[in-house]
C-alpha cells in the first residue's frame, strides 16, 4: 500500500501534510536568517578583536603606566595599591603569544593597532560578511539541501553532510566552492533505496519542526543580545564605519593618555 496515495486519498491528511511543508519551509528561512548573522556576528567579532582589541590594551597599559608615576610621586600606600591593581588587569597570560600565533609584537600591540598609532596605511581588513553573491548561493542550496525536506533517515544524513560543507564554504565567503557545491547537489544522489513518508510521521514532524523554531528563537536572541550583535544592529549596512568610529575615539583617549603620562614621569 502506497503512503503517499494514502495521504491523497485523506482530506485531513493531505491538510496536515501542507501544514508540514509550509512550516519545513518557514524553518528553512529562519535558518538561514539566523545562519547568516551567526556569521556576520562570528566575522565582525575576529575583526573587532583584531582591530580595536590591541588599542584597548594600549589604554590599559598607559592607565597602569599612570597609576604607576602617580604613585612614585606621592608615595602613598592607596596609590601604590592603585598602581598594582591597574598593573595586574595588563600582565600577560601565560603562554599568549603562542596562542596569538606571534602575532602580537614586543610591545603587545598586532601589526593592524601599530599601523594606526603610528598614522601608517593599515592593510585593508577581511570583509565582515561574504558578499551579496555568496549570500544568494547560500540560501538557494540550504532551500534546495535542507535536511527537513528528506525522504528518508539516510537522505536526511545525506542533506545534514552536505549542508556541513555549505556552511564552511559560507563562512570563508568562497563563491567559487558554492558553486561546485551546487553542481554537485544538481547531480543528485548516488542511486539508491528510498522510503516515502508515511502520513502518521507528520504530527511527529510538525512537533520537532516546532521544537527546532524554539531553539532557533533563542540562538537568535543571544546572537542580538551579545555586545558584537548589538553593534551589527547599530550599523547594519556599514560595519566597518562603526569600527572606524570607535577607532578614532580609541586613537583620542591613546593620545591624552600618552600626554598626561609624559607630564607626570617629564
Amino acid at each position: 500500500m502506497n503512503p503517499e496515495a494514502d495521504i491523497s486519498e485523506d482530506p485531513a491528511a493531505e491538510r496536515l501534510a501542507q501544514a508540514v511543508r509550509a512550516a519545513e519551509q518557514a524553518l528553512i528561512e529562519f535558518e538561514i536568517a539566523v545562519e547568516t548573522f551567526r556569521v556576520e556576528v562570528e566575522n565582525f567579532s575576529r575583526l573587532h578583536h583584531q582591530r580595536l582589541g590591541p588599542m584597548y590594551a594600549r589604554l590599559d597599559e598607559l592607565e597602569a603606566l599612570i597609576a604607576e608615576a602617580v604613585a612614585a610621586r606621592s608615595g602613598s600606600a592607596e596609590d601604590v595599591r592603585r598602581a598594582r591593581d591597574a598593573r595586574a588587569l595588563v600582565q600577560p597570560l601565560p603562554g599568549v603569544e603562542e596562542l596569538l600565533g606571534g602575532w602580537m609584537d614586543s610591545e603587545g600591540l598586532f601589526p593592524e593597532a601599530t599601523a594606526m598609532l603610528t598614522g601608517q596605511s593599515v592593510q585593508p581588513p577581511k570583509r565582515v560578511r561574504p558578499s551579496d553573491e555568496v549570500r544568494r548561493a547560500y540560501r538557494e542550496l540550504v532551500r534546495k539541501a535542507h535536511p527537513d525536506l528528506a525522504a528518508d533517515e539516510a537522505d536526511r544524513q545525506r542533506r545534514e553532510e552536505f549542508l556541513v560543507r555549505v556552511n564552511a564554504a559560507y563562512a570563508q565567503g568562497d563563491e567559487a566552492s558554492l558553486g561546485a557545491l551546487a553542481a554537485e547537489w544538481a547531480a543528485g544522489p548516488v542511486p539508491g533505496q528510498r522510503r516515502a513518508s508515511r502520513s502518521e510521521e507528520l504530527y511527529a514532524r510538525l512537533e520537532w519542526l516546532a521544537e527546532r523554531k524554539d531553539m532557533l528563537s533563542a540562538v537568535a536572541a543571544e546572537l542580538e543580545a551579545s555586545a558584537i550583535g548589538a553593534m551589527i544592529k547599530m550599523a547594519p549596512d556599514d560595519p566597518d564605519g562603526l569600527l572606524t568610529e570607535i577607532a578614532d575615539g580609541l586613537v583620542a583617549q591613546i593620545a591624552e593618555r600618552e600626554a598626561r603620562l609624559a607630564s607626570l614621569v617629564g
